[in-house]
């Protein structure tokens, strides 16, 4: 067991937002558990760039759908770093479906996005908690989405996954209070490998919001940060979102 002063675990942390909040929380000093389920090579060169910045890391490969995953990844946390001080629950996943043709939302659709979207987030909070609750200060931070606000996006069940992750972020802030603050960051449009093949639409929409700019990954990774270290914060929804909900 070797001995850091705050140890981080991030869910999807090896590309695009979950990348971009594994980098921050190392620069913030944190030892960093990146969780990955396909992208391999991408969360190996995450480990590696947290590694160059002089902060230790890992990869963990997990299926957070799958509670017994998610119990063998947080096992391996404690057993390098012996605590966890913070979660990030960034895992997610879409299907690309035109919003009003219900047709196309099969039962398949439902049980892979509620899956990893919702049980995910839940089988880490719950599995996270008893380590969480030996810290002072801890802290979860889920990443849903503003369709989970609007009820629209990439198609019907991912918005609705992402009300769910929304609605399980606050009754986890009361079940998990007040030894571990809970909150949910809803991010718009942000310039991630989802959006290939869909530059177009992604382009029209950033330009009708107020600030008439697209998210970055390092500027949801910076709100995310700011929600972990906020002690009078808790059980809320950030929607960092240029505005499109105003």
């Amino acid at each position: 067991m070797r001995s850091v002063d705050q140890v981080a675990m991030v869910t999807g942390g090896g590309t695009g937002i979950g990348q971009a909040i594994s980098l921050k929380l190392a620069n913030e000093g944190y030892a960093v558990a990146v969780i990955y389920s396909r992208s391999s090579a991408q969360a190996q060169q995450t480990v590696a760039q947290i590694q160059q910045l002089g902060q230790e890391a890992m990869a963990i490969a997990a299926d957070v759908s799958d509670r017994s995953q998610v119990v063998a990844a947080v096992a391996r946390v404690i057993d390098r770093w012996g605590k966890l001080n913070v979660l990030v629950y960034n895992a997610a996943i879409t299907r690309q479906l035109p919003f009003e043709d219900l047709d196309l939302i099969t039962d398949d659709v439902w049980d892979v996005l509620l899956s990893v979207n919702l049980k995910g987030t839940f089988h880490c909070c719950h599995v996270a908690a008893p380590y969480l609750r030996q810290q002072a200060d801890t802290a979860i931070v889920n990443v849903g989405s503003i369709a989970g606000e609007t009820g629209f996006g990439s198609s019907l069940p991912y918005a609705v996954s992402k009300a769910a992750v929304h609605g399980l972020t606050r009754s986890l802030a009361r079940a998990l209070a007040p030894h571990i603050r809970v909150n949910c960051i809803a991010p718009g449009v942000v310039d991630t490998r989802w959006w290939n093949g869909h530059e177009d639409k992604m382009q029209k929409i950033s330009g009708e919001l107020p600030l008439q700019r697209m998210s970055t990954p390092d500027d949801i990774a910076a709100s995310v940060y700011g929600l972990l270290v906020s002690k009078s914060i808790t059980g809320q929804v950030l929607r960092a979102d240029n505005g499109q909900t105003l």
